[in-house]
Parts: structure tokens; C-alpha cells; sequence
């Protein structure tokens, strides 16, 4: 395989409209310059296939461990083929922690629209298992990340997951003001929620081991979820801890 031929999606000058050729070579721009462009469905397919092996590689080497070579290499591109969809490994990383946080967020962001603490509770922590479940290489991406003290990431962490906490912060701090929930430290609250959670991401191969299984069935999950829901419901249930 050569890195001479660019990939499909790279733009060419021989494939150029004459017109464009023309204004280009003149000096003057092109009409579509620019005009943002839509991403083909097959730059857009390329581009996931590469963010899902780079997950899994940061995942398991972290990012300085993870190379664009072997990364590329797994999917059978060359590492000039994968530069061309990301700049740099940097660029790479960045993005897959912005897909892992996005997905992550989507609960946060139900969970503050809610307005039955029961059920926002249920249905937060329901989803914070089932990602630990589905998607448990980029809850240990986000991991390293957050270990190593957010040398690449902790801006965004700021940025994103900072005003979604306060709000949640808020709406609890409604429910209990309303006598819904008991009044307890509710940042420190979510903080519990997601550690619990991410264990079950983080940890699941020690889980499975002394379960004595290959791996974590989706009962297991079932009743994590189920004792987890239990704990957080009874700490908050009204009259109960101040």
C-alpha cells in the first residue's frame, strides 16, 4: 500500500471544474472557496471507523502509549491515509473525548429537565450503567484522562460538564426546598453517582473474575442498578438525612 494516492475525499486540482482551474490560476478565488462543505458519507464513515480503533487504543495505552501507526494499521490505512482525517494525534485524542463526553452529557442534561425525582433518578443512573455497559472503552479514556489530571481535556471538562452540574445542582436543590427529596450536598451527591457508575466501566473485568464469569451479564447490570437506585432513593428520601 502507497501513501501517494490521496484519500477518496481529498480534493485534487486535475478534478478541479475547468472554471475553478481557471480563477484559481488567475489568482482569484474560487467561487466555492468558501463555502463550507458537507462531509461525504464515506469521509463520514472512515472517520467513525477511525475514532472507534483510536478509542480503544487510547483506552488501553493511553495517550502516550496509543500511536497513529498502530492505529491506523488496524484498520488497514497508512498513517498519511489517517492524517488526512485528523491532523494530529492531539486532534484525534480530543475528539474522541468530545464523542465520550457528548454521549455522557445527554443523561446529565435529561436528568435537569426532569421534574420527578424518583424517575430522573432512576432513568440518570439506568443510562450511567448502560454506557459503563456498551461503551466501557471510552469511559476509560475519559478515566486516563481525568487520572493524569486533564492535561489535554481539562478545559473542556470545565467548559461543558461545569454548568450542566449546577444546573442539576439546582433542580435538587428545587425538589428540596419543595420537600420532595431530604436536603444533602448534591454536587457531592452526583460525584457518588458517577464514580459507582464508571466502576462498572472501569472495573469490570475484576467484577467479572470474582462473579466467576468470562464477563458481566446483563443482569449483573440489572441489579446494580437496582441497589444503586435503592442507596441514592434512601438517601434522599424526605425526613431522612439532613
Amino acid at each position: 500500500m502507497t501513501d501517494a494516492r490521496l484519500p477518496q475525499d481529498a480534493p485534487s486540482a486535475s478534478r478541479r471544474p475547468r472554471k475553478q482551474r481557471t480563477a484559481a490560476a488567475a489568482g482569484a478565488p474560487a467561487a466555492d472557496d468558501t463555502a463550507p462543505r458537507t462531509p461525504t458519507a464515506s469521509r463520514l464513515l472512515k472517520e467513525q471507523n477511525i475514532l472507534a480503533e483510536a478509542e480503544n487504543h487510547f483506552a488501553q495505552f493511553g495517550f502516550e502509549g496509543a500511536s497513529l501507526e498502530n492505529i491506523a494499521a488496524a484498520i488497514g490505512i497508512s498513517r498519511h491515509n489517517l492524517l488526512y482525517y485528523f491532523p494530529s494525534k492531539e486532534a484525534l485524542y480530543q475528539r474522541v473525548l468530545d464523542d465520550v463526553l457528548t454521549q455522557w452529557l445527554a443523561g446529565m442534561e435529561d436528568l435537569s429537565h426532569s421534574d420527578d425525582p424518583q424517575q430522573a433518578l432512576r432513568r440518570y443512573i439506568r443510562a450511567k450503567l448502560q454506557y459503563s455497559r456498551v461503551r466501557p472503552q471510552g469511559a476509560k479514556v475519559f478515566t486516563k484522562e481525568v487520572i493524569a489530571g486533564a492535561p489535554r481535556y481539562g478545559q473542556a471538562i470545565t467548559e461543558r460538564v461545569g454548568p450542566l452540574l449546577k444546573t442539576e445542582v439546582r433542580t435538587f436543590e428545587r425538589w428540596a426546598r419543595e420537600g420532595r427529596i431530604a436536603k444533602v450536598n448534591f454536587t457531592h451527591l452526583m460525584f457518588i453517582i458517577w464514580s459507582v457508575t464508571q466502576a462498572y466501566a472501569e472495573q469490570e473485568a475484576q467484577f467479572a473474575l470474582l462473579l466467576g464469569k468470562p464477563a458481566l451479564t446483563e443482569r449483573d447490570y440489572d441489579k446494580a442498578e437496582e441497589l444503586i437506585v435503592r442507596m441514592v432513593l434512601s438517601a434522599l428520601a424526605p425526613g431522612g438525612v439532613t
